[in-house]
């Protein structure tokens, strides 16, 4: 029993004592190292980048590393380590103790294995020969189309418009465009054909807006929604009424209620067709873009519903029946 009653009090010291001394250790000793697991960056040159290097402990040491801090002092000597990766080699001028992985360079900066690095619209990822394996999708956004077009006398000059830089040429067509092909009874109309070196009518230049200034709106912005065949189709209609009213009408029709309302074989942002979209002004009417505006700015957004219907009044007009979906605006003719 007296051998039992050592034992007892023994644990019981060991069990107070320990506590404190767990307490004692610092939270860098506690922590996980940066290497336990294999991650670390290799090629990384961040103690001699930042001129760190300290003698005997200092918990203040330190210099950014990724997204956490990497130590450059001399307590870096234990197995599981929380140093930077240059620490040996530019501090002590040993080899460092685990295997160095090859890393990748571009643009002057050093990348480690697996890193990735987006390229204007392409993905290249830092391979583990220290190759950079990259994405081949044709941009949206060219450097060197824009140089040669600039380079040419074409009346105009590309800009790197920063809303498409990264985009493919594949997602540009599909969310910046959106008119399908018309059905063949259409494609097959006879083409007007017109000697431009003799004809007495049409002249070799012509502006709409200087033609019938005031009446011209503006052009819309559908943003990445593919519904240029709604929005093409209000803003010539637009533009149609103010000519032939003599600018007393001038209307900025809503191509949202195109987009919404016109379903009969047309997808909204996902594309349409012209033909479609002149058959529902011709039949349906729309109203304005005051009254019913554009909300729908991505393709992959599910369609909006449609917010603005009318009835047929007779003698081929027609009256809204319901309110503006704006509910600032209250004229829905």
């Amino acid at each position: 029993s007296g051998d039992m009653g050592g034992i007892t009090r023994l644990l019981c010291a060991l069990l107070i004592v320990l506590p404190e001394a767990a307490a004692s250790r610092t939270r860098r000793e506690l922590a996980p190292g940066l290497y336990e697991h294999g991650v670390y960056d290799a090629g990384g040159s961040y103690c001699e980048r930042g001129d760190v290097c300290c003698r005997g402990r200092d918990d203040g040491c330190t210099v950014p590393y990724l997204d956490t801090i990497c130590y450059c002092d001399l307590f870096c000597n234990r197995t599981v380590s929380d140093c930077c990766p240059d620490f040996w080699e530019y501090c002590l001028g040993i080899p460092p103790p685990f295997p160095k992985a090859h890393g990748c360079t571009r643009a002057g900066r050093s990348y480690p294995s697996g890193a990735t690095y987006r390229e204007n619209c392409n993905l290249c990822t830092c391979s583990q020969g220290g190759r950079w394996d990259c994405e081949d999708h044709a941009c949206l956004m060219d450097p060197e189309l824009i140089d040669a077009i600039n380079s040419g006398n074409f009346g105009w000059r590309a800009t790197n418009y920063s809303r498409f830089w990264g985009m493919t040429l594949d997602e540009g067509i599909r969310y910046r465009l959106g008119t399908f092909r018309p059905p063949a009874t259409v494609m097959n109309m006879n083409e007007l054909h017109m000697p431009m070196d003799a004809n007495e009518v049409l002249p070799r230049h012509f502006d709409a807006a200087a033609k019938w200034p005031g009446m011209i709106h503006e052009p819309l912005d559908q943003g990445n929604c593919a519904g240029s065949w709604a929005f093409s189709t209000a803003a010539v209609a637009s533009d149609r009424i103010s000519i032939h009213s003599m600018g007393h009408m001038t209307p900025a029709l809503s191509p949202q209620n195109l987009l919404s309302c016109d379903t009969r074989n047309q997808r909204g942002c996902g594309g349409g067709r012209l033909d479609g979209a002149w058959w529902y002004l011709r039949r349906r009417g729309v109203v304005t873009a005051e009254c019913y505006p554009f909300t729908s700015r991505g393709s992959r957004a599910p369609g909006q519903p449609c917010m603005m219907h009318s009835r047929s009044t007779g003698r081929g007009k027609r009256q809204a029946t319901a309110r503006c979906p704006n509910p600032r605006a209250h004229a829905n003719d």
